[in-house]
Protein backbone atom coordinates (compact mmCIF):
# COMPACT_ATOMS: atom_id res chain seq x y z
CA UNK A 1 0.00 0.00 0.00
CA UNK A 2 1.32 3.72 -0.90
CA UNK A 3 1.08 6.16 2.48
CA UNK A 4 -0.81 8.87 2.32
CA UNK A 5 -0.18 10.81 5.26
CA UNK A 6 3.46 10.48 5.54
CA UNK A 7 5.75 12.59 2.64
CA UNK A 8 9.85 12.22 2.54
CA UNK A 9 10.44 13.82 5.63
CA UNK A 10 7.15 12.95 8.10
CA UNK A 11 3.68 14.36 8.25
CA UNK A 12 3.78 18.38 6.84
CA UNK A 13 0.55 20.64 6.18
CA UNK A 14 -0.69 24.03 7.33
CA UNK A 15 -1.39 24.40 10.88
CA UNK A 16 -5.73 23.72 11.45
CA UNK A 17 -5.93 22.16 7.53
CA UNK A 18 -6.16 17.96 8.24
CA UNK A 19 -4.30 16.13 8.72
CA UNK A 20 -1.70 19.37 10.93
CA UNK A 21 -4.51 19.62 13.88
CA UNK A 22 -4.73 18.58 17.33
CA UNK A 23 -7.15 15.54 17.12
CA UNK A 24 -5.18 13.88 14.32
CA UNK A 25 -1.84 14.20 16.09
CA UNK A 26 -2.86 12.54 19.13
CA UNK A 27 -4.12 10.15 16.88
CA UNK A 28 -0.88 9.83 14.91
CA UNK A 29 0.62 9.43 18.94
CA UNK A 30 -1.46 7.03 19.48
CA UNK A 31 -0.73 4.98 16.44
CA UNK A 32 3.13 5.23 16.20
CA UNK A 33 2.99 4.12 20.12
CA UNK A 34 0.86 1.13 19.07
CA UNK A 35 4.05 0.20 16.16
CA UNK A 36 6.94 1.86 17.83
CA UNK A 37 6.38 0.72 21.42
CA UNK A 38 3.62 -2.31 21.65
CA UNK A 39 4.53 -3.02 25.26
CA UNK A 40 5.04 0.36 26.67
CA UNK A 41 8.45 2.35 26.54
CA UNK A 42 10.06 5.88 26.31
CA UNK A 43 9.92 8.78 23.32
CA UNK A 44 12.24 11.87 23.35
CA UNK A 45 9.74 14.66 22.17
CA UNK A 46 11.85 18.24 20.22
CA UNK A 47 10.28 20.70 18.22
CA UNK A 48 11.31 24.32 16.70
CA UNK A 49 9.94 27.94 18.16
CA UNK A 50 6.44 27.81 15.60
CA UNK A 51 3.94 29.15 17.99
CA UNK A 52 1.61 26.00 17.39
CA UNK A 53 4.79 23.42 18.19
CA UNK A 54 3.54 24.24 21.83
CA UNK A 55 0.02 22.79 20.95
CA UNK A 56 1.19 19.84 18.61
CA UNK A 57 3.83 19.11 21.98
CA UNK A 58 0.74 18.94 24.49
CA UNK A 59 -1.43 17.11 21.66
CA UNK A 60 1.38 13.72 20.99
CA UNK A 61 2.42 14.02 24.53
CA UNK A 62 -1.58 12.97 25.65
CA UNK A 63 -1.56 10.64 22.26
CA UNK A 64 1.53 8.66 24.25
CA UNK A 65 1.15 9.30 27.60
CA UNK A 66 -2.62 7.65 27.36
CA UNK A 67 -0.94 4.77 25.26
CA UNK A 68 1.22 3.66 27.84
CA UNK A 69 4.91 5.54 26.65
CA UNK A 70 6.89 7.67 28.75
CA UNK A 71 7.32 10.89 27.09
CA UNK A 72 10.59 13.12 27.17
CA UNK A 73 10.17 16.80 26.15
CA UNK A 74 13.50 18.57 25.30
CA UNK A 75 11.61 22.02 24.06
CA UNK A 76 13.38 23.44 21.37
CA UNK A 77 16.02 21.64 19.47
CA UNK A 78 17.54 20.73 16.32
CA UNK A 79 15.88 18.28 14.42
CA UNK A 80 19.67 16.22 14.29
CA UNK A 81 19.77 17.39 17.68
CA UNK A 82 16.43 14.86 18.76
CA UNK A 83 17.54 12.00 16.38
CA UNK A 84 20.95 11.77 18.76
CA UNK A 85 19.44 12.52 22.23
CA UNK A 86 17.02 9.13 20.96
CA UNK A 87 19.89 7.32 20.54
CA UNK A 88 21.46 8.92 23.87
CA UNK A 89 18.44 8.24 25.98
CA UNK A 90 18.40 4.66 24.92
CA UNK A 91 14.32 5.80 23.98
CA UNK A 92 12.02 3.40 21.57
CA UNK A 93 12.02 6.42 18.91
CA UNK A 94 11.97 10.14 18.91
CA UNK A 95 9.83 12.59 17.79
CA UNK A 96 10.16 16.06 16.21
CA UNK A 97 7.79 19.13 15.39
CA UNK A 98 8.65 20.93 12.62
CA UNK A 99 8.09 22.19 9.02
CA UNK A 100 11.64 22.51 8.30
CA UNK A 101 12.15 25.25 6.37
CA UNK A 102 8.59 26.77 5.63
CA UNK A 103 7.13 29.24 7.37
CA UNK A 104 5.06 29.16 10.73
CA UNK A 105 1.66 28.84 9.06
CA UNK A 106 3.44 25.11 8.48
CA UNK A 107 4.21 22.36 10.66
CA UNK A 108 4.88 18.55 10.43
CA UNK A 109 5.61 15.62 12.81
CA UNK A 110 8.58 13.34 11.99
CA UNK A 111 9.48 10.25 13.55
CA UNK A 112 13.25 8.73 14.42
CA UNK A 113 13.85 5.00 15.10
CA UNK A 114 15.62 4.03 18.61
CA UNK A 115 19.05 4.42 16.06
CA UNK A 116 18.31 8.41 15.16
CA UNK A 117 17.05 6.83 12.08
CA UNK A 118 14.31 8.36 9.87
CA UNK A 119 11.33 5.27 9.59
CA UNK A 120 11.59 3.16 6.80
CA UNK A 121 8.46 2.91 4.48
CA UNK A 122 7.25 0.13 5.78
CA UNK A 123 6.74 1.42 9.73
CA UNK A 124 5.57 4.42 8.35
CA UNK A 125 2.78 2.08 6.45
CA UNK A 126 1.85 0.32 9.53
CA UNK A 127 1.53 3.21 11.46
CA UNK A 128 -0.99 4.75 9.04
CA UNK A 129 -2.87 1.51 8.44
CA UNK A 130 -3.53 2.19 12.61
CA UNK A 131 -4.60 5.64 12.26
CA UNK A 132 -7.99 3.61 11.55
CA UNK A 133 -8.17 2.38 15.15
CA UNK A 134 -9.40 5.26 17.98
CA UNK A 135 -6.96 6.53 20.66
CA UNK A 136 -5.50 4.19 23.24
CA UNK A 137 -6.23 4.44 26.77
CA UNK A 138 -4.70 2.53 29.06
CA UNK A 139 -5.59 1.86 32.47
CA UNK A 140 -4.36 4.57 34.90
CA UNK A 141 -1.48 1.98 36.55
CA UNK A 142 -0.63 1.55 32.69
CA UNK A 143 -0.24 4.84 31.50
CA UNK A 144 3.21 6.57 30.76
CA UNK A 145 4.83 9.14 32.46
CA UNK A 146 5.86 12.68 31.38
CA UNK A 147 9.16 14.60 32.35
CA UNK A 148 10.94 17.74 30.82
CA UNK A 149 14.43 17.14 29.59
CA UNK A 150 15.70 20.95 28.82
CA UNK A 151 18.83 20.97 30.48
CA UNK A 152 20.19 17.89 28.80
CA UNK A 153 20.42 20.18 25.41
CA UNK A 154 24.07 20.52 26.43
CA UNK A 155 24.80 16.94 25.52
CA UNK A 156 23.49 17.66 22.18
CA UNK A 157 26.10 20.59 22.16
CA UNK A 158 29.13 18.50 23.42
CA UNK A 159 28.36 15.96 21.12
CA UNK A 160 28.71 18.47 18.48
CA UNK A 161 32.23 20.06 19.51
CA UNK A 162 33.59 16.48 20.01
CA UNK A 163 33.28 16.26 15.51
CA UNK A 164 36.31 18.29 15.56
CA UNK A 165 39.63 16.90 14.81
CA UNK A 166 41.33 16.04 18.44
CA UNK A 167 43.34 19.47 19.45
CA UNK A 168 41.23 21.93 16.76
CA UNK A 169 39.28 24.51 18.01
CA UNK A 170 37.84 27.72 16.40
CA UNK A 171 40.16 30.33 18.44
CA UNK A 172 40.89 33.46 16.32
CA UNK A 173 37.75 32.94 14.32
CA UNK A 174 34.87 35.47 13.77
CA UNK A 175 31.41 34.52 12.49
CA UNK A 176 28.74 35.38 11.93
CA UNK A 177 25.79 32.49 12.92
CA UNK A 178 22.50 33.36 11.23
CA UNK A 179 19.56 30.54 13.06
CA UNK A 180 16.69 31.27 11.15
CA UNK A 181 14.99 32.44 14.62
CA UNK A 182 14.27 28.53 14.87
CA UNK A 183 15.54 25.34 16.78
CA UNK A 184 19.30 25.96 16.84
CA UNK A 185 19.27 29.72 18.62
CA UNK A 186 20.45 28.49 21.82
CA UNK A 187 22.99 26.01 20.69
CA UNK A 188 24.38 27.41 17.69
CA UNK A 189 25.90 30.41 19.09
CA UNK A 190 26.68 28.59 22.48
CA UNK A 191 28.46 25.57 20.63
CA UNK A 192 30.75 28.23 18.83
CA UNK A 193 31.65 30.21 21.37
CA UNK A 194 32.33 27.56 23.64
CA UNK A 195 35.20 26.60 21.07
CA UNK A 196 36.78 30.17 21.20
CA UNK A 197 35.10 31.61 17.71
CA UNK A 198 33.72 35.31 18.33
CA UNK A 199 30.56 35.09 17.27
CA UNK A 200 27.77 37.49 15.95
CA UNK A 201 24.43 35.99 16.19
CA UNK A 202 21.50 37.07 13.99
CA UNK A 203 18.22 35.15 13.50
CA UNK A 204 18.04 34.03 16.99
CA UNK A 205 15.25 35.85 18.73
CA UNK A 206 12.32 33.81 17.94
CA UNK A 207 8.88 35.01 18.64
CA UNK A 208 6.68 32.09 17.31
CA UNK A 209 5.97 33.50 14.23
CA UNK A 210 9.24 34.75 12.43
CA UNK A 211 10.96 31.66 12.13
CA UNK A 212 12.59 30.69 8.20
CA UNK A 213 11.35 34.64 7.76
CA UNK A 214 13.63 36.83 5.60
CA UNK A 215 16.78 34.75 7.46
CA UNK A 216 18.44 31.64 7.43
CA UNK A 217 19.40 29.46 4.73
CA UNK A 218 16.64 29.68 2.51
CA UNK A 219 17.03 33.66 2.49
CA UNK A 220 20.93 34.36 3.72
CA UNK A 221 20.71 38.17 2.45
CA UNK A 222 21.20 39.58 5.81
CA UNK A 223 24.06 37.25 6.57
CA UNK A 224 25.96 38.09 3.40
CA UNK A 225 25.35 42.10 3.86
CA UNK A 226 26.38 41.45 8.08
CA UNK A 227 29.83 39.18 7.42
CA UNK A 228 31.77 41.78 5.27
CA UNK A 229 29.99 44.30 7.16
CA UNK A 230 31.53 43.11 10.82
CA UNK A 231 34.60 41.97 8.93
CA UNK A 232 33.76 38.65 10.11
CA UNK A 233 35.70 35.33 8.56
CA UNK A 234 32.91 33.17 8.22
CA UNK A 235 28.91 33.23 8.08
CA UNK A 236 26.82 30.36 8.39
CA UNK A 237 23.06 30.21 8.08
CA UNK A 238 20.93 27.35 9.01
CA UNK A 239 17.06 26.90 8.39
CA UNK A 240 14.42 26.25 11.02
CA UNK A 241 15.17 22.95 12.16
CA UNK A 242 18.80 22.82 11.97
CA UNK A 243 19.63 20.31 9.49
CA UNK A 244 20.51 22.28 6.88
CA UNK A 245 23.44 24.78 5.89
CA UNK A 246 24.59 27.60 3.96
CA UNK A 247 27.94 29.76 4.56
CA UNK A 248 29.19 32.91 3.19
CA UNK A 249 32.58 33.38 2.86
CA UNK A 250 34.43 36.92 3.88
CA UNK A 251 33.55 38.54 0.91
CA UNK A 252 29.72 37.96 1.29
CA UNK A 253 29.08 35.02 -1.37
CA UNK A 254 27.25 32.48 -0.85
CA UNK A 255 28.71 29.04 -0.41
CA UNK A 256 25.71 26.36 -1.11
CA UNK A 257 25.54 23.07 -0.05
CA UNK A 258 27.64 21.72 -3.06
CA UNK A 259 30.46 23.67 -2.88
CA UNK A 260 30.59 22.57 0.96
CA UNK A 261 30.03 18.87 0.08
CA UNK A 262 33.34 19.25 -1.83
CA UNK A 263 35.26 21.03 0.23
CA UNK A 264 34.47 18.44 3.09
CA UNK A 265 35.59 15.67 0.39
CA UNK A 266 38.66 16.88 -0.60
CA UNK A 267 40.07 16.90 3.34
CA UNK A 268 38.48 13.82 3.98
CA UNK A 269 40.34 12.19 0.89
CA UNK A 270 43.74 14.17 1.62
CA UNK A 271 43.44 12.80 4.85
CA UNK A 272 42.76 8.92 3.45
CA UNK A 273 39.52 9.07 5.63
CA UNK A 274 36.72 9.37 2.76
CA UNK A 275 35.34 5.90 2.21
CA UNK A 276 32.87 5.03 -0.63
CA UNK A 277 31.14 7.50 -3.08
CA UNK A 278 30.28 11.18 -2.38
CA UNK A 279 26.62 11.15 -2.83
CA UNK A 280 25.04 13.78 -4.24
CA UNK A 281 21.38 14.30 -6.34
CA UNK A 282 20.17 14.59 -9.53
CA UNK A 283 20.26 18.41 -9.35
CA UNK A 284 23.78 18.84 -7.59
CA UNK A 285 25.89 20.92 -9.98
CA UNK A 286 27.94 19.65 -12.72
CA UNK A 287 30.65 21.45 -11.59
CA UNK A 288 30.79 19.94 -8.53
CA UNK A 289 30.88 16.18 -10.38
CA UNK A 290 33.66 17.66 -12.22
CA UNK A 291 35.86 18.62 -9.44
CA UNK A 292 35.58 15.62 -8.18
CA UNK A 293 36.36 13.62 -10.56
CA UNK A 294 39.50 15.71 -11.13
CA UNK A 295 40.35 15.38 -7.73
CA UNK A 296 39.82 11.22 -7.87
CA UNK A 297 36.86 11.23 -5.73
CA UNK A 298 33.96 9.21 -6.77
CA UNK A 299 30.90 10.96 -7.30
CA UNK A 300 27.36 9.20 -7.61
CA UNK A 301 23.73 10.59 -8.16
CA UNK A 302 20.76 9.99 -5.91
CA UNK A 303 16.90 11.14 -6.94
CA UNK A 304 16.18 14.32 -5.11
CA UNK A 305 15.40 13.91 -1.04
CA UNK A 306 18.00 13.19 1.74
CA UNK A 307 16.26 9.64 2.70
CA UNK A 308 17.35 8.42 -1.23
CA UNK A 309 20.98 10.21 -0.73
CA UNK A 310 21.08 7.90 2.46
CA UNK A 311 19.59 5.06 0.88
CA UNK A 312 22.86 5.30 -1.96
CA UNK A 313 25.52 5.74 1.40
CA UNK A 314 24.28 2.68 2.94
CA UNK A 315 24.29 0.79 -0.57
CA UNK A 316 28.06 1.81 -1.44
CA UNK A 317 29.18 2.34 2.22
CA UNK A 318 29.53 5.81 1.91
CA UNK A 319 30.25 8.34 4.25
CA UNK A 320 29.59 11.87 2.94
CA UNK A 321 26.62 13.08 0.72
CA UNK A 322 24.09 15.78 0.70
CA UNK A 323 21.88 18.18 -1.85
CA UNK A 324 22.85 21.68 -3.35
CA UNK A 325 20.24 23.08 -0.19
CA UNK A 326 22.87 22.24 2.30
CA UNK A 327 21.42 18.75 3.54
CA UNK A 328 24.88 17.59 4.30
CA UNK A 329 25.67 13.46 5.60
CA UNK A 330 28.55 13.00 7.30
CA UNK A 331 27.80 9.68 8.11
CA UNK A 332 31.25 9.37 10.06
CA UNK A 333 29.96 11.92 12.67
CA UNK A 334 26.48 11.29 13.11
CA UNK A 335 23.53 9.43 11.36
CA UNK A 336 21.55 12.20 10.02
CA UNK A 337 21.85 15.52 8.15
CA UNK A 338 23.63 18.09 10.62
CA UNK A 339 23.95 21.48 10.13
CA UNK A 340 25.93 22.65 12.87
CA UNK A 341 27.93 19.83 12.57
CA UNK A 342 28.71 19.98 8.92
CA UNK A 343 29.78 23.93 9.81
CA UNK A 344 32.07 22.34 12.38
CA UNK A 345 33.78 20.23 9.75
CA UNK A 346 33.91 22.92 6.96
CA UNK A 347 35.46 25.50 10.20
CA UNK A 348 37.66 22.85 10.84
CA UNK A 349 39.11 22.98 7.33
CA UNK A 350 39.98 26.47 7.40
CA UNK A 351 41.81 26.56 10.76
CA UNK A 352 43.79 23.60 10.25
CA UNK A 353 44.89 24.85 6.59
CA UNK A 354 44.83 28.46 7.31
CA UNK A 355 42.66 28.92 3.87
CA UNK A 356 39.70 31.06 3.72
CA UNK A 357 36.93 29.59 2.74
CA UNK A 358 36.75 31.39 -0.51
CA UNK A 359 39.92 29.39 -1.43
CA UNK A 360 38.69 26.17 -0.80
CA UNK A 361 35.49 26.40 -2.10
CA UNK A 362 37.44 28.03 -5.80
CA UNK A 363 38.59 24.03 -7.04
CA UNK A 364 35.00 23.99 -8.11
CA UNK A 365 32.89 26.08 -10.67
CA UNK A 366 30.10 26.24 -10.55
CA UNK A 367 27.93 25.32 -14.08
CA UNK A 368 25.46 28.17 -14.77
CA UNK A 369 21.93 25.91 -13.58
CA UNK A 370 18.22 27.19 -14.23
CA UNK A 371 15.46 26.22 -12.81
CA UNK A 372 11.74 26.63 -14.25
CA UNK A 373 8.65 25.77 -12.65
CA UNK A 374 6.08 24.63 -15.15
CA UNK A 375 2.19 24.14 -13.93
CA UNK A 376 0.50 21.50 -14.83
CA UNK A 377 -2.78 20.70 -14.36
CA UNK A 378 -2.17 16.25 -13.28
CA UNK A 379 0.72 15.20 -12.32
CA UNK A 380 2.53 13.06 -15.01
CA UNK A 381 6.16 11.46 -16.07
CA UNK A 382 7.55 14.33 -18.14
CA UNK A 383 10.15 11.80 -19.32
CA UNK A 384 7.64 9.66 -20.78
CA UNK A 385 6.21 12.13 -22.83
CA UNK A 386 7.80 11.37 -26.93
CA UNK A 387 7.96 15.04 -27.63
CA UNK A 388 9.60 15.93 -24.30
CA UNK A 389 11.85 13.01 -24.98
CA UNK A 390 13.03 14.72 -28.70
CA UNK A 391 13.40 18.07 -26.81
CA UNK A 392 15.87 16.85 -24.59
CA UNK A 393 17.99 14.58 -27.03
CA UNK A 394 17.96 17.61 -29.35
CA UNK A 395 19.35 19.99 -26.31
CA UNK A 396 22.19 17.22 -24.57
CA UNK A 397 23.61 16.82 -28.57
CA UNK A 398 23.66 20.62 -28.66
CA UNK A 399 25.51 20.60 -24.95
CA UNK A 400 28.08 17.97 -26.39
CA UNK A 401 28.64 16.47 -23.17
CA UNK A 402 29.09 19.98 -21.02
CA UNK A 403 25.72 20.11 -19.98
CA UNK A 404 22.50 18.35 -18.45
CA UNK A 405 19.00 17.95 -18.46
CA UNK A 406 16.41 17.35 -15.40
CA UNK A 407 12.99 17.07 -15.57
CA UNK A 408 10.93 15.70 -12.67
CA UNK A 409 7.34 16.01 -10.80
CA UNK A 410 7.33 17.83 -8.02
CA UNK A 411 6.25 15.13 -4.93
CA UNK A 412 4.03 18.07 -3.37
CA UNK A 413 3.09 20.33 -5.83
CA UNK A 414 1.25 20.34 -9.59
CA UNK A 415 4.76 21.28 -11.09
CA UNK A 416 7.23 20.03 -13.50
CA UNK A 417 10.57 20.77 -12.40
CA UNK A 418 12.71 21.94 -15.59
CA UNK A 419 16.57 22.54 -14.71
CA UNK A 420 19.09 22.73 -17.70
CA UNK A 421 22.94 23.36 -16.83
CA UNK A 422 25.63 23.96 -18.99
CA UNK A 423 29.03 26.39 -19.55
CA UNK A 424 27.16 29.48 -21.37
CA UNK A 425 24.57 31.15 -19.39
CA UNK A 426 22.56 32.71 -21.71
CA UNK A 427 22.93 29.71 -23.88
CA UNK A 428 21.38 27.27 -21.03
CA UNK A 429 18.54 30.06 -19.92
CA UNK A 430 17.32 30.01 -23.18
CA UNK A 431 17.44 26.02 -23.77
CA UNK A 432 15.22 25.64 -20.40
CA UNK A 433 13.25 28.24 -21.49
CA UNK A 434 12.57 26.26 -24.88
CA UNK A 435 12.02 23.05 -22.84
CA UNK A 436 9.51 24.61 -20.22
CA UNK A 437 7.30 25.62 -23.19
CA UNK A 438 7.18 21.99 -24.70
CA UNK A 439 6.67 20.97 -21.28
CA UNK A 440 3.98 23.48 -21.37
CA UNK A 441 2.22 22.53 -24.30
CA UNK A 442 2.46 18.92 -23.68
CA UNK A 443 0.66 19.12 -20.58
CA UNK A 444 -2.10 20.83 -22.61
Amino acid sequence: MGRSYFGTDGVRGRVGEHPMTVDFALKLASAAARVLAPEGGAVLIGKDTRLSGYMFESALEAGFVAAGVDVMLIGPLPTPGIAYMTRRFNCDFGVVISASHNLYDDNGIKFFDASGAKLSDELEERIELELEQPPTTRASRNLGRATRADRSRTLYQEFCASTLPSGVDLTGLKIVIDCANGAAYKVGPRILADLGAEIVPIGCSPNGRNINDGCGSTAPDLLQLTVPGVRANVGLALDGDGDRLVMVDHLGRIIDGDQLLYVIARALHAAGTLRGPVVGTVMSNLGLELALRAAGIEFRRAPVGDRYVLGLLRETRGILGGETSGHILCLDKTTTGDGLVSALQVLAVMKQTGRTLAELASGMRKFPQVLLNVRVGTRFDPTAVPQIQQAVARLEQRMNGEGRVVLRASGTELVIRVMVEGRDESETLAAAAELADIVRAAAG
